[in-house]
């Protein structure tokens, strides 16, 4: 493999094991373990554990952001929203990708309270060009730019918590468990 291959490699084992450890409970050598690589190695790829979180943060956001921007290309706003809805439940069937989300936005408040603004900015920064690229598929009306991400954050915790398909917050969201129209 080539050193970018590699660096791609890690980038999916960290989201992977953040999205099981969390940023303070997951090691190099557990993210060097998955990709079957050594920590010297890991090291000379990403020079420490926060510059592979903040690579998949970019991963993350950056394959929501392509997914959203495909979907919605050349769509009145209504009809990019279905599509870029339906585009999110075929992301939201990776799991280990849901959770990564999730763990992101506790990084943010743990970096927070640990002084490291920047490390918050940074991953708020991916956060404002997946609403920008939303806000404009949506013709820039921020009420539906809003709501779609809204929805999808109600999604997003609806999974990770493991809320059955059957399960009266899923009506009350108005959608249902993006399973149930792939296996249903």
């Amino acid at each position: 493999m080539t050193a970018q291959e590699r660096r791609t490699a890690v980038i999916r084992a960290a989201v992977t094991e953040f999205a099981r450890g969390g940023y303070a409970g997951t090691t190099t050598a557990a993210i060097a373990r998955r990709v079957g690589v050594s920590q010297p190695y890991l090291f000379r790829l990403f020079p420490d554990k926060r510059a592979i979180f903040l690579a998949a943060a970019d991963h993350c956001t950056a394959e929501i952001r392509r997914a959203f921007e495909r979907a919605g290309e050349g769509l009145e706003p209504r009809a990019a929203h279905d599509a870029m809805a339906e585009a999110y439940t075929g992301l939201t069937a990776d799991r280990d990708k849901l959770m990564f989300q999730m763990q992101m936005y506790a990084a943010v408040y743990t970096a927070e309270s640990d002084g490291d603004e920047e490390f918050a900015a940074r991953i708020r920064a991916h956060w404002n060009e997946l609403f920008e690229a939303v806000h404009l598929r949506l013709g820039a009306d921020g009420r539906e730019t809003a709501d779609f991400l809204g929805t999808g954050m109600l999604i997003n915790v609806l999974l990770a918590l493991g809320f059955p398909a059957d399960h009266p917050l899923w009506v009350a969201c108005g959608h249902d468990h993006p399973g149930k129209r792939r296996y249903g």
